[in-house]
């Protein structure tokens, strides 16, 4: 399977600084294995990106192509930022979210996730997101105690469930098979607190290339207030 990916991350509008971490840094195309990942950091002062960093280095520190699953890779992350915050005092209770997706060469898409980072399949024009968040309000939503309306307005919508950074925390993980057509999305919420699902399909439907969707989406969360860092990657499958 052949595949060409694209990354972007932006300040926004309001934040003073930029707490999100995405790998690649750089666009590119192969037929895999290769790592995607997004991290989110929350923290005071640099906390943030310092743990965002932290878990996506010791994600991938370990070459692509060994036999390491996706969750050991995000327990990995895990560790390092909570090592960090026992070693310098500044950085206590630092977390971070961590969407990490391996794509394999033969169209196998092997997923490991914690926090509200998403990552979303577009398939035959149709959006579908893959992973759930783990958010309160989201929680709320699964007992049936809100209504998916009243979770988009909710004042605790920001309120993480689960972060890199805590003691045993739980990575979900999941596993999909690609075919040619196929286009991948991972962001942080910075975009998906600024755009609904529809407009993201319709620009990811629309641009012609990995490149210009990331763009065309960072755009988009900018205009609709960049609230917060918006950081996105965006793969497209073909045989």
């Amino acid at each position: 399977m052949n595949y060409t990916w694209a990354t972007a991350t932006d300040i926004g509008h309001m934040r003073d600084g930029n707490e999100d971490t995405v790998t690649p840094t750089e666009d590119g195309a192969g037929a895999g294995p290769f790592i995607v990942a997004i991290a989110d950091g929350m923290g005071g002062h640099v906390a943030g990106e310092v743990a965002s960093r932290l878990a996506i280095d010791a994600a991938i520190v370990v070459p692509v192509g060994a036999s390491i699953s996706p969750r050991t890779r995000v327990e990995a992350g895990n560790e390092a930022v909570m090592a960090a915050s026992v070693d310098n005092p500044k950085l206590a209770g630092m977390g971070t979210t961590l969407t990490l997706a391996v794509f394999d060469a033969e169209g196998g898409i092997h997923v490991a996730h914690v926090g509200d980072s998403r990552l979303y399949m577009m398939r035959d024009g149709d959006l579908r997101q893959i992973t759930t968040d783990h958010t309160w309000v989201t929680e709320m939503e699964r007992r049936g105690q809100l209504t998916r309306d009243q979770a988009a307005d909710h004042p605790k919508r920001h309120l993480l469930t689960r972060v890199l950074g805590m003691a045993d925390v739980e990575v979900d993980e999941d596993d999909l098979e690609l075919r040619a057509g196929d286009r991948v999305l991972l962001c942080s919420d910075g975009l998906t607190t600024m755009l609904e699902d529809e407009p993201v399909q319709e620009i990811l439907a629309t641009a012609e290339t990995p490149s210009d969707a990331v763009w065309a989406l960072v755009e988009a969360a900018n205009a609709a207030g960049g609230y917060d860092n918006t950081t996105v990657a965006v793969v497209d499958v073909a045989t």
